[in-house]
């Protein structure tokens, strides 16, 4: 079977992970400040605090922000649930904004409209890799005074005219996966430029808890244990040197399916709009006739080839339309739901496997 994603891992990262193993610390010792210092060198950011995966970078990110109970969040349906399940547990409410049809990123045009005394932050997520309309993101968040967010799980090693993701917002948060840009095999981290925002996020990581003047460990706050382990970051440094090479094989291949894959007339290509360079953290096919899309899952599969669905919307969800989302509803973004198909795409993919992905959907469309 060919995943639709897998981590690439060398014998370096093996390495890497085996010296810490022998070594005296396998938590909270100099791996974690090196991987650390090693995203903000990459990103531009002043300030990195890794965590145990991206869902607690996200609710560190909120509490950070100064999210609580009765705060309204915009955001986008087209995302991973973590992204909203954090601002559920921070007691905030999540209001849905539609998304584009090139990017499949929040609308920025129609944010605005959704604001009101209530609303604390906007929080977008650069699907697949490509990142948002960061400079009118900003330019909203800074006239109605609201914090930005950005998840950017999906686009570490991206940019957006000449500007690396993960320094866009106020904060932004990361996640190393196995099948994201970098892995750690679980971990997170939260970015951000604010001094004060770093001292609470790194404070909340590990359960509020910090030495004082005589050198007793002192709890000043609730806080949660979401540290990451040395082993861990020791194979994100190890993976950290290959991220720009990941991302360029991901192009590669990306090229390779758009030749394959233009002249199939039932399907839509993802694109890249200007400005933008993309992670291509995924590659997302979309079906003309919806009807059409699970019979081409079904088909591929009977290939051995995997594909996957990123994703329903969030307020889909079963626990969603539960619990005050019974009737939400947006055009773009339940169109998309019905018509897209994620398709093989990682740094390790061969290109006789991709040559195969392809000509089975030409099959099919035939």
């Amino acid at each position: 079977m060919i995943p639709y994603g897998r981590q690439t891992i060398d014998e370096d990262d093996i390495q890497a992970v085996v010296s810490v193993l022998k070594g005296n610390f396998l938590t909270q010792g100099s791996a974690v400040s090196d991987f650390e210092k090693d995203l903000c060198d990459y990103t531009g950011s002043k300030f990195a605090v890794a965590v145990s995966n991206g869902t607690t970078a996200l609710h560190l990110a909120y509490l950070a922000a100064g999210i609580s109970v009765g705060d309204e969040i915009i955001t986008t349906p087209n995302t991973f649930v973590a992204t909203t399940n954090m601002m559920i547990l921070c007691g905030a409410k999540a209001v849905f904004c539609d998304i584009r049809l090139d990017t499949y990123n929040i609308d920025e045009e129609k944010i605005e409209a959704l604001i009101t005394p209530k609303t604390k932050a906007i929080v977008a997520v650069d699907f697949a890799g490509q990142p948002c309309e960061w400079q009118r993101l900003s330019a909203i968040a800074k006239k109605h005074n609201l914090v930005l967010i950005d998840d950017a799980a999906h686009s570490l090693g991206a940019s957006q005219n000449g500007q690396k993701a993960g320094s866009f917002a106020d904060l932004s948060t990361l996640s190393f996966h196995p099948v994201k840009s970098i892995t750690t095999g679980e971990g997170g981290a939260v970015l951000t430029d604010d001094e004060t925002m770093f001292k609470k996020l790194k404070s909340l990581r590990s359960h509020g808890v910090a030495k004082n003047e005589k050198g007793f460990n002192v709890m000043t706050e609730m806080g949660f244990n979401y540290r990451i382990t040395d082993f861990q970051c020791a194979l994100g440094t190890s993976q950290m040197k290959k991220l720009d090479n990941f991302i360029v094989k991901r192009k590669t291949l990306v090229e390779i399916y758009k030749k394959e894959l233009s002249n199939v007339d039932g399907i839509i290509l993802p694109t890249e709009i200007k400005g933008n360079i993309s992670s291509w953290h995924i590659f997302v096919i979309r079906v003309k006739d919806a009807d059409k899309r699970c019979a081409l899952h079904d088909f591929l599969k009977t290939k051995e080839i995997q594909s996957n669905f990123h994703y329903p919307c969030v307020y889909r969800h079963p626990y969603y339309r539960e619990n005050g989302y019974a009737e939400t509803s947006l055009p773009n973004a339940d169109l998309y739901e019905k018509t897209q198909l994620t398709i093989p795409l990682f740094p390790g993919l061969k290109e006789s496997e991709l040559v195969e992905i392809c000509n089975a959907i030409k099959s099919f469309f035939k």
